[in-house]
């Protein structure tokens, strides 16, 4: 059985390049590395209200326990009238697509 090759030239403009999947996942998660949200950043990256996020999300137990920095997470409560909301944003970022469906249950 003899086989057949074909190749075929397919022009790609001079401002695109073809990277794999891979390497644009990794970019995605280099651009939060180092950066902090607060909470007016989560709240237009999600389309979400400071009252529905903290309802939601940072106030359920079982999450809270995850995600303060008390226990080890990657999200500082404020302990004090004045103190703001911080969250790591690599981090945050990874939780909220790994808990997508229990956030919405």
């Amino acid at each position: 059985m003899q086989q057949l090759s074909v190749s075929i030239d397919i022009p790609i403009p001079n401002d695109q390049v073809i990277i794999s999947k891979v390497e644009l996942q990794e970019l995605k998660e280099q651009s939060l590395s180092g950066v902090y949200w607060n909470m007016k950043d989560l709240e237009k990256r999600i389309h979400k209200s400071s009252p529905w996020i903290k309802e939601n999300i940072l106030y359920k137990p079982n999450f809270k326990r995850l995600l303060d920095i008390d226990n080890g997470g990657f999200v500082h409560y404020p302990k004090s009238q004045g103190q703001t909301w911080s969250f790591q944003a690599s981090k945050m970022s990874k939780f909220l697509d790994d808990n997508f469906h229990k956030i919405y249950s």
